[in-house]
């Protein structure tokens, strides 16, 4: 018999008690010995649940993240000349983290809205991916050196808002790390989906990335209860700490929590 799919009350209970089992992210962490952070956080073109425009105050929640890697959604204007809303240079002055390049418009930051930042190691590839769906949505594989460790891919990524769209997006990206060398992966990004279990479209990504993670809510940011956004690896205990960033500035910075994580990189040798 076909297991019927989690209703959104249901999901929305998981969610619940995720959120009473996550760390408490405002304490001062120890730093971990070959660890490293990493984030995903829906910028949301920089406007806040107040309604205001103000890219400020999404460098001073990244500040407050510190992380070593970070794949920000929605950091460019959607339409027209796909402007970057970020002041790069502050950022970089401020946090230590530059742009992954990308082949785009001279005043996009990021590819159809995604852009990656890094603070320090060695970029071996990037490829820009564009997904499927009737919205401009894409994926960014990028592929890392840290402190002369085995390399480490990211895959940041975008899905659409539509569910038969995220399957065919989810499809994309596992066709393109099939096709590629086996190496450490992780997969972060806002992918829209709310679902829980068989009915969610994330469960076709598990040949790679094997039972999801738990999902933690952090959307809408006020008041988090949907599991949007997620940070996933495709080695076991690869990551740690895998928490929401819930601090006073992040819930007015932007409709969505940023997600952070440990990486273990002594889980990194091939």
């Amino acid at each position: 018999m076909k297991k019927a799919a989690p209703s959104l009350a249901k999901t929305m209970m998981n969610s619940f008690r995720n959120r009473r089992q996550r760390p408490d992210t405002m304490r001062e962490r120890a730093d971990l010995d070959g660890a490293i952070t990493v984030a995903s956080y829906n910028v949301h073109k920089c406007v806040g649940t107040d309604g205001r425009f103000d890219p400020g105050r999404i460098i001073d929640v990244i500040r407050e993240i510190k992380p070593d890697v970070i794949a920000l959604q929605e950091a460019d204007q959607r339409f027209g000349e796909r402007s970057g809303l970020l002041d790069l240079n502050r950022l970089r002055l401020e946090t230590g983290l530059v742009p992954v390049p990308v082949v785009t418009s001279t005043k996009s930051h990021g590819w159809r809205g995604n852009l990656l930042l890094f603070r320090q190691g060695a970029i071996r590839d990037v490829h820009q991916v564009a997904l499927p769906g009737l919205e401009p949505r894409g994926a960014l594989v990028a592929e890392f050196d840290f402190h002369g460790r085995a390399g480490l891919r990211i895959v940041a990524a975008h899905l659409g808002l539509l569910r038969w769209a995220r399957r065919q997006q989810a499809d994309v990206i596992l066709d393109i790390l099939k096709a590629r060398d086996q190496r450490p992966t992780i997969l972060m990004g806002d992918f829209n989906e709310w679902r829980l279990g068989p009915g969610s479209a994330l469960t076709r990504l598990e040949p790679i990335f094997g039972p999801l993670p738990p999902a933690i809510p952090s959307f809408p940011a006020r008041l988090p209860v949907l599991s949007l956004d997620r940070i996933m690896g495709n080695r076991a205990d690869m990551i740690t700490d895998l928490t929401v960033h819930d601090s006073a500035l992040a819930r007015v910075a932007s409709d969505h929590l940023p997600l952070t994580a440990r990486l273990d990189m002594d889980k990194l040798s091939d």
